[in-house]
């Protein structure tokens, strides 16, 4: 397999061009995939506007990391895989040997080996991803919906880290992806869901994908006021989930949660932001603060059970489909997007499929 291909680089800041580059082959324990479907995403957006993310990439670099595809080349010495079989392949994978790996915490690894480059029509998969999360999709699963894998494992380690159980009360702050996929995902473990939504086309979304009930921010004087009127004596949800990343919402997250309750502050703000707490409340209400970051292999068998299962409304989070050619538009679009004003009319952009 020789010859060119089109990928997507990210020199900087809004700076993501589309060039030529040499088809990658693969070595010893690797695989080469064609892309089938390459999903937008809230992270990616997040480097797309700020030009770099610390931990996952520098640029110049390929961009973009959740898909699925076909694989086009096997390496050396790879016996689970062969040629025509449709993959999806994870963005990470732990080394299993660190300090925290052998504490489960692999999401932490020492050593955690990340693999960009969706947004291209072949991608290489690094040995060590082949070897720990790269996984086989049934015919029946569209790969667009496979490719949904890498962020719902991230819910799902949110949850779990949550202890979020059968008949919790939630309050999942945010509608964009992940809050609408903690929304959906909670719902089907049997949690009564609260969404806590910015614009009034998230309130359809999250009503479809299986919230109790909504709070509409453009709607209430105080949000927090608003949810916990949802809940049995005012007392507050036994989880809340903040999925927005600023710190009024990391704010209203602890002052929803009952006493006992466990606060998630799964979105991630820029570095050196700070969050003031209000310690008596902290203190006298037992409140258990914690923040998931990442997935772990046994968190992406998990989502990915869940998206064969059958269960699962997939076709719902995907909102868009455009070609290789326009991911640089599209990301501006997703970031034109941000800036309109909550009550302006629009359509609900959830995630696009890129499709080389």
């Amino acid at each position: 397999m020789n010859g060119q291909m089109q990928a997507a680089i990210l020199y900087g800041k809004e700076d993501l061009r589309l060039e030529q580059l040499p088809v990658p082959r693969a070595a010893a324990g690797e695989l080469i995939v064609r892309v089938g479907a390459a999903l937008t995403c809230g992270t990616d957006l997040k480097v797309f506007r700020r030009g770099y993310h610390a931990r996952m990439l520098q640029p110049p670099i390929q961009f973009g990391h959740e898909l699925a595809g076909t694989i086009a080349e096997v390496g050396e010495g790879v016996t689970n895989f062969d040629i025509g079989e449709r993959i999806v392949a994870l963005n990470s994978a732990p080394c299993g040997e660190c300090f925290w790996c052998e504490r489960g915490q692999q999401n932490l690894c020492a050593d955690l080996l990340f693999n960009n480059g969706a947004y291209a029509e072949y991608l290489r998969v690094p040995a060590r991803i082949v070897e720990k999360n790269t996984l086989h999709v049934p015919d029946e699963l569209p790969l667009e919906h496979a490719a949904l894998t890498e962020p719902l494992a991230c819910v799902i380690r949110g949850l779990e880290e949550s202890d979020a159980r059968q008949g919790d009360l939630l309050a999942v702050i945010g509608a964009g992806p992940i809050g609408l996929l903690f929304v959906h995902a909670a719902a089907l473990a049997g949690m009564e869901v609260i969404a806590v939504v910015k614009r009034e086309e998230q309130i359809d979304a999250a009503r479809a994908v299986g919230a109790a009930h909504v709070v509409h921010t453009g709607a209430v004087k105080n949000p927090v006021a608003a949810v916990r009127a949802l809940t049995p004596d005012g007392r507050g949800v036994d989880v809340a989930i903040e999925a927005v990343a600023v710190p009024e919402t990391w704010q209203w997250a602890v002052e929803m949660a009952r006493r006992g309750g466990m606060v998630n502050f799964f979105g991630g703000p820029p570095a050196g932001t700070r969050v003031k707490l209000d310690t008596n409340l902290l203190h006298y209400s037992e409140l258990t603060l914690k923040a998931s970051f990442h997935h772990t292999p046994s968190t992406v068998r998990t989502a990915f059970a869940l998206l064969t299962s059958g269960r699962f409304l997939s076709q719902n989070f995907i909102t868009g489909r455009a070609p290789l050619a326009e991911v640089g538009e599209v990301y501006e679009r997703m970031l034109e997007s941000r800036t309109i004003s909550p009550g302006a009319p629009r359509d609900l952009d959830i995630k696009t499929a890129i499709i080389p």
